[in-house]
């Protein structure tokens, strides 16, 4: 959390000369447990965004929607994939009150506490500022599949090779040589550089979200 903080003070301390950024963007960063992908789509009044949170070590990913209309957070959507799956669903009303609740377990449905809700609340703000930053920074993500020498292609289908350092690039070459299996690869441009963000044996790209469906 520490690295975090000081990234993002970086990140705001030279933000002012970039020019702006499209409606649809997405960013990211490397937090103490894993990495955390963050797809953003700002409207006049709205603001929607969804995290990914990928662990390191052995776990499984965590996405997590929010939406926020003008000003006012509206909605919580976390899901936890894998073999526990825990999916909680919070929506809000215009001034601030719970309207709906929903946590569903593997085979049953559970009330969610109200400590645990104003931890999604707190936790929505805070992913909501760290956004802000990384898109003050200009700090831009990318997915794509690895395709060797040192060579990817976007989710879209661009083919792209981006800056990245030479144990990055061993580090991907190598997870394709342990698993035998196509490779995704997600990386962070800004201006400072770039940097991987996180190496996977699945198909990251079939979940990414397209601006028109978000």
């Amino acid at each position: 959390m520490k690295r975090l903080f000081a990234l993002l003070t970086l990140l705001l301390a030279g933000c002012s000369s970039q020019p702006s950024l499209p409606d649809f963007t997405a960013s990211g960063y490397l937090a103490d447990r894993g990495a955390v992908r963050i797809w953003r789509k700002n409207n006049q009044d709205s603001v929607h965004m969804l995290t990914v949170f990928k662990p390191f070590q052995e776990g499984a990913a965590v996405f997590t929607r929010y939406g926020w209309k003008k000003g006012n957070l509206i909605s919580i959507e976390r899901h936890l994939k894998g073999s526990e799956p825990d999916d909680v669903t919070l929506r809000f009303d215009s001034d601030g009150g719970l309207s709906f609740m929903q946590r569903q377990l593997a085979g049953r449905r559970e009330a969610v506490s109200e400590h645990t809700i104003e931890l999604y609340k707190f936790d929505a703000q805070r992913m909501l500022q760290i956004s802000d930053a990384l898109l003050a920074g200009h700090v831009l993500m990318k997915q794509g599949r690895w395709q060797g020498n040192n060579a990817l292609q976007t989710c879209q289908g661009e083919p792209i090779k981006p800056a990245l350092e030479e144990s990055e690039w061993q580090r991907i070459a190598r997870l394709q040589q342990q698993t035998g299996a196509a490779v995704s690869v997600a990386w962070l441009e800004a201006p400072a550089g770039t940097q991987l963000l996180g190496v996977s044996s699945e198909d990251d790209c079939q979940w990414e979200p397209q601006e028109a469906d978000f």
